[in-house]
């Protein structure tokens, strides 16, 4: 005889199983970050070059800035993406006069999309282990 669950369980179970697929959806979708370059523009500042992967489908939803904060959440520096990059993928954009940390020497890039905001995903780079003034951190593969 083939087990069978009861209406309720089957519910549940739908339920669980759609709300798995949206989470993974959504996570998908979020902007990644897959490298960022840092150069000392400046005794205390560094040019930022990022780039970003992210299904940019259009006006509506594409990647639309990335940041550099310190540990403690202070912005140091924000670039605005202003349009969508749907064939250019992954794409570079660069940010000047970012200042270096305040305390430590541990900074964050933040990229977010229109439609679901900050992505989760927060690159560490250590600005400490730059060699002549000058740092490349990708994302492992």
């Amino acid at each position: 005889m083939p087990f069978s669950l009861p209406n309720i369980s089957r519910n549940i179970l739908a339920s669980c199983l759609a709300l798995s697929f949206y989470s993974i959806s959504a996570l998908a979708n979020d902007v990644t970050i897959v490298a960022a370059e840092f150069t000392q523009d400046g005794q205390r500042t560094w040019k930022v070059d990022v780039s970003l992967m992210h299904s940019d489908t259009g006006w509506d939803h594409y990647a639309n800035m990335w940041r550099v904060v310190d540990v403690n959440g202070t912005v140091l520096g924000e670039r605005e993406l202003l349009h969508p990059h749907v064939n250019e993928q992954p794409f570079t954009r660069s940010l000047s006069k970012v200042p270096h940390p305040a305390v430590g020497s541990i900074v964050y890039i933040e990229a977010r999309d229109k439609v679901h905001g900050w992505s989760p995903q927060r690159f560490e780079v250590d600005l400490s282990q730059a060699q002549q003034g000058h740092l490349l951190v990708e994302m492992p593969k």
